[in-house]
């Protein structure tokens, strides 16, 4: 889970947090954030990158709420899960929506394309879901094929079985195919990755990705120096990359995850955020209000 929030399991020290960007200033930034986007109207304007030819805002909405994933306790998943029903799901993209986020990242799980396409029917405001199947090699491509019948604009394969994959055998050869299988249905193909070197060795070996959607933290860990790693392997790539688990899943504090992120991505680079509305009903306005006003400082 991204956006704030819950502190267990918090392996990240206060003189961690201290040391780094400049985090007192972002910290204090994020109050007037914050009384901003309480006030702000539902147009927030934010800029754009592209995922081969699809334009999608800056800021991705995350899923893993949806679906109980806080990479924090049991609890908690099971908190998630209660209390997203889809009713609030839909809820939650329209909010997005209102603030300027056009995308949503999330697995092609049969009741998601469900409720999602009964979103889009329904006259749903957010319209763009980039899917991130996470089946087993020998369901994956079953996966992509649902999701790019489902209703998918853009598809990248899922961080951990990218990472499996690598730690093989076989080390890139499925991906390929995966990869190709995506463009096979005249989509833009990416991969997710949890470590810094995967991407670098996907161009490398020239596979055809059109983006990349970057771990700044090992989920085992989540140490400061991850974070530092995935913005140097990003520097190297030519392609647009999607920073996730940019505020270490709830464990940083928005203003200085977004902070770090926004002052070291390109223009040409995203940030994924999962948000979680019954911890602070607010939080997609100020994470967008955030972005928003980051991105132009970093110009």
């Amino acid at each position: 889970m991204e956006g704030g929030g819950n502190m267990q399991k918090y392996h990240i020290t206060r003189r961690d947090l201290l040391q780094g960007s400049a985090v007192a200033a972002a910290a204090a930034a994020f109050c007037s954030v914050g009384e901003a986007a309480t006030k702000a109207s539902s147009t927030t304007k934010l800029p754009t990158i592209k995922l081969g030819k699809l334009s999608v805002s800056r800021l991705i909405l995350g899923s893993n709420p949806f679906f109980g994933f806080s990479h924090q306790s049991q609890e908690l998943d099971e908190e998630m899960r209660r209390y997203h029903t889809s009713e609030r799901i839909k809820m939650v993209l329209d909010q997005a929506a209102d603030h300027g986020i056009n995308a949503v990242a999330a697995p092609p799980y049969e009741h998601w394309i469900k409720l999602f396409q009964e979103y889009i029917k329904s006259g749903g405001k957010l319209r763009i879901w980039i899917a991130q199947p996470d089946s087993p090699p020998e369901q994956m491509k079953d996966a992509i094929a649902a999701a790019a019948k489902g209703g998918a604009k853009a598809i990248f394969i899922q961080g951990a079985r990218v990472d499996e994959q690598f730690e093989s055998a076989n080390r890139l050869k499925l991906i390929g195919e995966w990869l190709e299988y995506i463009k096979s249905f005249g989509l833009p193909a990416g991969m997710a990755s949890h470590r810094p070197d995967v991407h670098l060795e996907a161009e490398k070996a020239g596979l055809p990705t059109d983006f990349y959607f970057q771990c700044f933290f090992r989920p085992d860990t989540y140490k400061l120096e991850d974070r530092e790693k995935a913005v140097e392997a990003i520097r190297q790539i030519k392609k647009p990359v999607v920073g996730y688990k940019i505020l270490a899943a709830g464990r940083i504090p928005p203003a200085e995850g977004f902070e770090y992120a926004l002052s070291h991505l390109r223009p040409k680079d995203g940030v994924c955020v999962g948000m979680y509305l019954k911890q602070k009903p607010d939080m997609i306005a100020e994470n967008a209000s955030l972005v928003a006003r980051l991105s132009k400082q970093a110009r």
